[in-house]
């Protein structure tokens, strides 16, 4: 008996032999491409989309305020002792009133709340503010950059109007 070739048995066969028509393509038996069968029941895919922690989620923009590092009166009491402090150099951005104290404190800070103010003028000191660093170099380029534009549009004035163009578009192909 000739055994004939088997691409030649294969012959008006759908499958070839291999079983299912999604078998023997080189790509496993697998379910579908990426995320594809990862619903109800797709318990063996879901610990790869867990380690994945961009799977699901918001990411991207994140905000470009500075955070405020915030020191309360109670706070203030507990850690400093009475006398000048600079807070600002302590790395504090704004005094908060929450909480007492009996201390004099002559306190250097950038923000202070009313509510702070109130309580330390009340125990017999003072607050002075001051600019934090980076708000006074942001503050020193919007000057520059308002005197600039003011410069640009009066010698923008001065010079004479420029002629428009005007564009011709064909409708041919």
């Amino acid at each position: 008996m000739i055994k004939r070739a088997k691409a030649s048995r294969a012959r008006g066969n759908k499958t070839h032999g291999w079983g299912h028509k999604k078998k023997h393509r080189g790509k496993g038996s697998r379910g579908g491409k990426g995320n594809a069968g990862s619903g109800k029941r797709g318990d063996s895919k879901k610990p790869s989309f867990w380690k994945n922690t961009k799977y699901a989620g918001s990411h991207g923009f994140s905000s470009k305020r500075k955070q405020q590092i915030m020191i309360t009166v109670k706070e203030l009491d507990k850690k400093f002792e009475a006398g000048k402090i600079n807070l600002t150099e302590k790395g504090y951005d704004k005094l908060v009133g929450t909480g007492k104290t009996n201390k004099k404190f002559e306190i250097t800070i950038s923000k202070a709340t009313p509510k702070a103010e109130e309580k330390i003028k009340k125990a017999g000191g003072k607050i002075t503010s001051q600019e934090p660093k980076e708000a006074a170099k942001s503050q020193d380029s919007q000057k520059q950059t308002t005197e600039s534009t003011k410069s640009d549009k009066n010698n923008a004035a001065s010079e004479a109007p420029k002629e428009k163009k005007e564009w011709a578009f064909s409708t041919k192909y």
